[in-house]
């Protein structure tokens, strides 16, 4: 199996073995690279200001990890153009499609963020610039495989003039337009090569000699030269898809219908997941995948054990279809639980309606299964994930369960992303996200944050106001924004861009969304009237921040919206996440950078 994927960063573990590869092919097949070249790759990918262009890697692997070749790509946003800086194939693997595969690739990305085109150097096929027959064929191989691109060499310049004269083999400047045919205009032109000398060869090119070649753009529109080594039978076309790396992991609890309360009133229902799973399926953007199974001491990290063991036992003991409810609450001796099972649930819990029966533990470990699932696929160099899952588990603390909830799939998660680097948890859901406040309010690594009805009138009641920050080393590191029973979506989205601030402040490495749609109009358990669009506009904001991210499904109750308010979510998500052009007032743009 061979697969293509951008790397973005190199914090993980994956991403630094591919790097390591692509930084031996660059020593073999470019000998004139220096070291500090070759070593600076990593950071070009991570810091993006320092270099004044947003680097990509592609890497074509083998099921191994084996890097077999690769792309390295600079691009400028506010130009709207690529800048193709290496392409190559491992040592011996030229000519079997592979870097044809990767420059198909490149192309593609480069239209689906609206760029210009592909800007590239190539060396010169003419022999009064490269006089040495064995590099005179190599550079005539290279252009002619451009050229079936419909990528060729800008004339009528001074572009290929040498920094020093009498120097042989000056590069031409080559340009793909991705097949659209579309005049490039002299003052774009000259801005983008301006762009192009001055940040990469500040150091090799004299001011003077940058404006003279600026300059030299004269033609309008430029002109490209005509194509000499095949006939153009017409732009070499990109068929619109998204590529597999790009595309939403959907992990989705396939045994969360076994845990079905029956009792009237009873809002958690298997028609929650079906409503949602119906929109998706109107969309491109996911790829469903298989659920893996995980130890329990994925769950143990995150809660107490004799938690665990008697929620196991309690729904081993009780009868299909049959469940008990919590009705004592030992607060006064909390710490001698009660001999019979029944009455122990009350020990463990926090409300009186979050029921236990035969299937609760199977369906909430499966969860867990889920979201951790999720987790691996963006350790495996993915961007996103969504883990649609219930029963929910945000409310569920260390010890104890409620609000629907048994086992907090977020904190499993975030424990399990941790051991990589810090990550942040972000919950969207109207009630609080007690459960990841109570359990990592002692520890810094991970950042949990909380935007929510008020607790003086929305469960959980207890837990979810402002002076709650923390302890220990965890202080500062919970962060809660409770909100009045009205709230309007402009008001709503300032609050989550300070969120989004604290979280690039702590500088997350991984972001955990606890997804609630039960923010939306018409939601039996929440006041909000958040629209479809402003999930959607919410879902760019967050994607904004371009971290790898996990979305775990909470709540929300309202069946007809459910589902639409999913998608919208997600588009804008995907929208943020992969540079898509924001449909967001000035105002919001400016406030996310």
């Amino acid at each position: 199996m061979f697969r293509i994927r951008i790397i973005y960063d190199h914090i993980l573990p994956l991403n630094k073995l591919a790097i390591a590869q692509v930084q031996a092919i660059l020593r073999e097949q470019f000998p004139a690279l220096t070291e500090k070249e070759i070593f600076l790759l990593p950071d070009k990918l991570g810091n993006p200001l320092k270099y004044r262009f947003r680097s990509l890697l592609f890497i074509g692997e083998d099921q191994k990890g084996q890097v077999k070749g690769f792309a390295f790509v600079q691009h400028e946003a506010e130009l709207k153009f690529f800048y193709l800086d290496f392409i190559s194939t491992a040592r011996k693997l030229t000519g079997r499609g592979i870097g044809g595969a990767l420059y198909e690739r490149v192309r593609l990305e480069a239209a689906s963020l609206q760029t210009l085109g592909i800007f590239m150097e190539c060396l010169p096929d003419d022999p009064k610039l490269s006089p040495h027959p064995v590099i005179l064929k190599q550079n005539k191989a290279r252009l002619k495989f451009y050229e079936q691109y419909g990528a060729r060499p800008i004339i009528n310049t001074r572009y290929e003039t040498p920094v020093n004269p009498g120097d042989d083999n000056p590069p031409y400047l080559v340009f793909d337009d991705l097949g659209r045919n579309i005049p490039l205009p002299a003052a774009v032109a000259r801005k983008i090569v301006r762009a192009i000398l001055e940040r990469k060869y500040a150091e090799l090119c004299p001011a003077d000699y940058i404006d003279m070649v600026v300059e030299s753009f004269q033609d309008d529109p430029v002109r490209l030269r005509p194509a000499i080594y095949r006939k153009l039978e017409g732009p070499a076309l990109i068929q619109a898809r998204i590529p597999e790396d790009k595309l939403i992991a959907l992990i989705v609890n396939d045994k969360h219908d076994i845990h079905h309360v029956r009792e009237r009133g009873y809002a958690e229902a298997p028609i929650r997941i079906n409503t949602i799973l119906r929109e998706l399926e109107k969309s491109n953007l996911f790829s469903k995948l298989p659920v893996k199974h995980y130890s329990e001491k994925h769950i143990k990290a995150v809660h107490d054990s004799g938690y665990i063991n008697y929620f196991r036992r309690v729904c081993q003991n009780l009868p299909p279809g049959k469940s008990i409810y919590p009705y004592v609450f030992p607060i006064r001796n909390n710490a001698r639980p009660p001999k019979e099972l029944p009455v122990r649930a009350g020990y463990y819990c926090i409300d009186t309606f979050t029921p236990l029966n035969y299937n609760a533990f199977r369906a909430a470990k499966r969860a867990v299964d889920c979201a951790l699932t999720g987790c691996d696929y963006i350790l495996d160099g993915h961007m996103l994930a969504y883990a649609l899952v219930r029963p929910p588990g945000h409310h569920a603390e260390y010890r104890a369960f409620g609000g629907f909830c048994y086992f907090n799939t977020n904190a499993a998660s975030a424990h399990y992303l941790s051991r990589i680097g810090r990550v942040a948890i972000l919950d969207l859901d109207y009630h609080h996200g007690n459960g990841q406040q109570d359990i990592f309010f002692r520890r810094s690594d991970v950042l949990t944050l909380s935007i929510h009805g008020h607790p003086r009138f929305a469960y959980p009641y207890f837990s979810g106001f402002a002076d709650e920050v923390g302890e220990g080393e965890g202080k500062r590191h919970n962060i809660n924004y409770p909100l009045p029973e009205k709230i309007d979506s402009s008001a709503y989205r300032e609050i989550l861009i300070k969120a989004l601030q604290q979280i690039r402040k702590f500088k997350a490495r991984f972001l955990v969304i606890a997804l609630g749609l039960d923010t939306a109009r018409g939601d039996p358990t929440g006041t909000w009237l958040f629209s479809a669009k402003d999930f959607e506009t919410n879902g760019h904001l967050v994607g904004s921040l371009q971290l790898p991210t996990l979305v775990v499904q909470e709540g929300g109750y309202n069946n007809r919206n459910l589902g639409v308010n999913a998608r919208h979510f997600f588009a804008g998500l995907w929208n943020g996440m992969f540079n898509r052009t924001p449909h967001l007032p000035h105002s919001i743009r400016s406030n996310i950078k």
